[in-house]
């Protein structure tokens, strides 16, 4: 169901988002949403913000006598505010008469399932486990 919002857009209800309960499996090859390429998948990946490519200083201030300082106070790498929701695969984009090509694509039409976000964007010390390659079933 869609339904228009203030300002002319519309909004997918959240039952037709479809959600995700499995990773896709590495080597296994897809066709885009638009259908204009395919992509085969070299594996699932956390899409990280690195604060430290900003343009103007992106930290708290902390001020040091009368000044402020700039320096960045927390962590360089941040999971993507946007993309945290969606699946993101490291890929090779297999394009008809070129070479492939490596990225990175987030599938923002889908959503994961709480269960599977927990395991792909998780900051509990556990996550980091050298077991923990694939979420459980």
């Amino acid at each position: 169901m869609l339904s228009a919002t203030p300002r002319g857009g519309f909004l997918m209800s959240a039952s037709l988002v479809p959600q995700v309960h499995a990773v896709l499996e590495p080597g296994s090859i897809h066709p885009s949403p638009g259908g204009q390429y395919s992509y085969r998948v070299l594996g699932a990946c956390c899409r990280l913000f690195d604060r430290e490519e900003l343009p103007w200083p992106c930290c708290r201030l902390a001020w040091r006598s009368k000044e402020p300082s700039w320096r960045r106070i927390g962590r360089r790498f941040v999971a993507d505010l946007a993309a945290r929701r969606c699946p993101s695969y490291a890929v090779e984009l297999l394009q008809p008469g070129a070479r492939p090509t490596r990225t990175v694509i987030t599938l923002f039409p889908q959503r994961l399932a709480p269960a599977l976000q927990e395991w792909w964007y998780s900051k509990l010390p556990s996550s980091m486990e050298s077991d923990n390659g694939y979420p459980l079933p």
